[in-house]
C-alpha cells in the first residue's frame, strides 16, 4: 500500500471527513453487484461462451463476497479500519482494471474474483467505521447520509451499463472504476486515521474453514438452484455441504475465545431482530430490482437504459429519504420508522400483482416510488437500532455479520422469485392450453383473424393458418408469464408483509449511556 502524509483534521470534524472518503469506495463496491448484468450479453459474444460459462462471471463475484465478508471483522481489529479499508480498495481498483483487460471468459472469472475479495470488504469495513466513528445519538444521520450510495448504487448500475454499452464500450463498466477507485484511495489515506488493533488469541482456523466453505455452497446452490432444479442430486449435495458446514461452524464459533462471527450477539433482542427486518429488507429490495427488469425488458420490450431511468426515480426516493428518515429516527425513535418503512415496502410491492402489458410506465414508477419510500425510511435506521445495542469492541464483528446476512437474503430472493416465476408459468401455460383450442369460440376467432392477416401479407392458405397458431402459441406464452410474474411479486408481497412481525418486537430506544456506551431500551 501506498502511505502518504495525512492532513491535519480538526477532531471535531474528522468523523465527517471520513464518512464522506469512504462513501466513494462503498459506492463502488455495491455497483459493481448489478453493473455487470446488462453487459453480459456482450460479453457472451465477444468470449465466444454461452449462457452457462458466462453466468460465471456474475456468480463469482457474489460467492466470492459471500465467502469473505464474515471474516472482515476478524481483520479490522487486527488490523486497523485504515489499512483494510486502503488495502480492500486498492484491490478492487486493481480487479477492475484487470476485467477491462480481461482476454477471456476464464481470464474474466479470475480477475472478478479478485476485484470481489476487494469489494466484499469495503461494505463491512465501511459501515463499521461509521459505528465506531459517531456516537448513539449520531449513528442515524450518519448511517442515512453513508446508505445513499448503499441504496442508490443498485438502481443506478444497469442504467449506466445500458448506456456504456449501447452507446460506448462495455468495458468502461470496470474501466471507470480505476480513476474514482485512485481518487477514493488518496482521499482515504489523507483522511482517515488508523484505529486501535486488538491482537491476541488463537485465530478461529475451523470457523474460517467451515464458514467458507458452507456459505459459498449455500450461495451456489441458491444461485443455480432454478437452472439445476432443486431436486437433483448436484443442488441437494450442495445443501447437504452447507448444512454440515454451517452446523459445525456454529459450535466452534460458541466456543471459541476469538471467534470469525460471534454468534453470541443473537442474545441481543434488538440485534436479533434487526437482523431478521434487515433480511427481509433486502430481499424486497433486490427482489423488486430482479423482476422489475426482467418484466419490462422480456415482456414490454424496453432497453435496458429505459428500464433503468424507469427505475432510477425510486432509486433516488431511497437515497433522499435516509437524511430525512434519520431526523425522524432520532425524533420519534427508529421503531415507528422501521414499522411504516416495512408496511410501505408491502403495500409498494403488492400493487405489481395486478401487472400485465397494458398497466403504463407512469404507474410502475408510481408504485416503485412508494416502495423506495418504504425502503429509504426503514433500512439505515433498524441497522442503527441493532448495532446500537451492540458494545463498542464487537462492532466490526456485527457489521460483518449484518453484511453475510445481507449477501444471503439477497441471493435467497431471487432463488425464491426464479423458481416461482419458472414454476408458476408452466402452470398457467397448461391452464391457457386447456381453455383455449381450436375448439373453442375464442381461440376460432383468433385463429381467423390471423389467418386473414398473413393471407393479406401475401402467405399461401396452409402458411397463414400455420402462422395464425405460432401467433396464437406466442400470445399463450406471454400471458403465461404475465401471470408468473404477478403470483412472484404476491410472494415478495407476501414476504415484505411478514417483515412488519420482527419490526412490532423491537424495543424502543429510549436514550444512550454517553458517547459509547449502549443505549437504554424499553420493553
Amino acid at each position: 500500500m501506498i502511505n502518504l502524509p495525512r492532513l491535519a483534521i480538526p477532531d471535531a470534524t474528522y468523523k465527517w471527513w471520513a464518512l464522506g472518503a469512504t462513501i466513494i469506495g462503498g459506492f463502488m463496491s455495491i455497483l459493481d453487484t448489478s453493473i455487470v448484468n446488462v453487459a453480459v450479453p456482450k460479453m457472451m459474444a465477444v468470449f465466444a461462451v454461452d449462457t452457462d460459462k458466462a453466468q460465471w462471471i456474475l456468480t463469482a463475484y457474489m460467492l466470492t463476497m459471500g465467502v469473505l465478508q464474515p471474516i472482515t471483522g476478524y481483520f479490522c481489529d487486527a488490523f486497523g479500519m485504515r489499512r483494510m479499508y486502503l488495502f480492500s480498495l486498492m484491490l478492487f481498483t486493481a480487479g477492475s482494471a484487470l476485467c477491462g483487460a480481461a482476454w477471456s471468459n476464464d481470464s474474466m472469472i479470475a480477475f472478478r474474483v479478485l476485484q470481489a475479495v476487494g469489494g466484499g470488504m469495503i461494505i463491512p469495513v465501511t459501515m463499521s467505521l461509521v459505528f465506531f466513528l459517531f456516537s448513539p445519538k449520531e449513528r442515524n444521520m450518519a448511517m442515512g447520509i453513508w446508505g445513499i450510495s448503499a441504496m442508490v448504487a443498485p438502481a443506478v448500475g444497469p442504467t449506466l451499463s445500458g448506456y456504456l454499452v449501447e452507446y460506448w464500450d462495455w468495458r468502461l463498466i470496470f474501466t471507470i472504476n480505476i480513476p474514482v477507485g485512485i481518487i477514493g484511495y488518496v482521499i482515504a489515506a489523507l483522511v482517515l486515521r488508523e484505529t486501535p488493533m486488538r491482537r491476541g488469541g488463537k485465530f478461529d482456523y475451523g470457523g474460517l474453514i467451515t464458514s467458507s466453505l458452507g456459505l459459498f455452497c449455500l450461495l451456489l446452490a441458491l444461485s443455480e438452484g432454478a437452472d439445476e432444479q432443486w431436486t437433483s442430486a448436484y443442488i441437494l449435495s450442495l445443501f447437504y455441504v452447507a448444512f454440515a458446514s454451517l452446523s459445525l461452524f456454529t459450535a466452534i464459533e460458541l466456543n471459541h475465545e476469538n471467534p470469525i462471527l460471534d454468534l453470541r450477539l443473537f442474545k441481543n433482542w434488538n440485534f436479533t431482530f434487526s437482523t431478521i427486518v434487515v433480511f427481509i429488507g433486502t430481499t424486497g429490495l433486490f427482489g423488486g430490482i430482479f423482476l422489475i427488469p426482467l418484466f419490462m425488458e422480456n415482456l414490454r420490450g424496453l432497453t435496458a437504459m429505459q428500464t433503468g431511468l424507469l427505475m432510477f426515480p425510486a432509486a433516488m426516493t431511497s437515497g433522499l429519504m435516509m437524511p430525512v428518515a434519520a431526523r425522524l429516527a432520532d425524533k420519534f425513535g427508529a421503531k415507528p420508522l422501521v414499522v411504516v418503512g416495512v408496511a410501505l415496502l408491502a403495500l409498494g410491492t403488492f400493487p405489481f400483482t395486478y401487472i400485465d402489458l397494458d398497466t403504463s410506465s407512469k404507474t410502475v414508477w408510481l408504485i416503485m416510488v412508494i416502495r423506495g419510500l418504504g425502503l429509504g425510511l426503514f433500512m439505515m435506521p433498524v441497522s442503527v437500532l441493532g448495532m446500537n445495542t451492540v458494545p463498542l469492541s464487537l462492532i466490526s464483528r456485527a457489521s460483518a455479520m449484518n453484511n453475510a446476512i445481507r449477501q444471503i437474503s439477497g441471493s435467497l430472493g431471487i432463488a425464491m422469485l426464479t423458481t416461482i416465476l419458472q414454476n408458476r408459468q408452466i402452470f398457467h401455460l397448461a391452464q391457457i392450453a386447456e381453455n383455449i383450442n381450436q375448439a373453442s369460440a375464442p381461440a376460432r376467432q383468433m385463429i381467423d383473424y390471423g389467418e386473414k392477416l398473413f393471407s393479406h401479407a401475401g402467405s399461401t392458405a396452409g402458411a397463414a393458418h400455420l402462422k395464425a397458431l405460432v401467433f396464437l402459441s406466442s400470445l399463450a406464452q406471454k400471458q403465461s408469464f404475465v401471470f408468473a410474474f404477478d403470483d412472484a411479486f404476491f410472494a415478495l408481497g407476501l414476504v415484505c408483509f411478514i417483515g412488519v412481525l420482527p419490526a412490532l418486537l423491537l424495543k424502543q430506544v429510549k436514550g444512550h449511556k454517553g458517547e459509547g456506551g449502549a443505549p437504554v431500551m424499553m420493553e
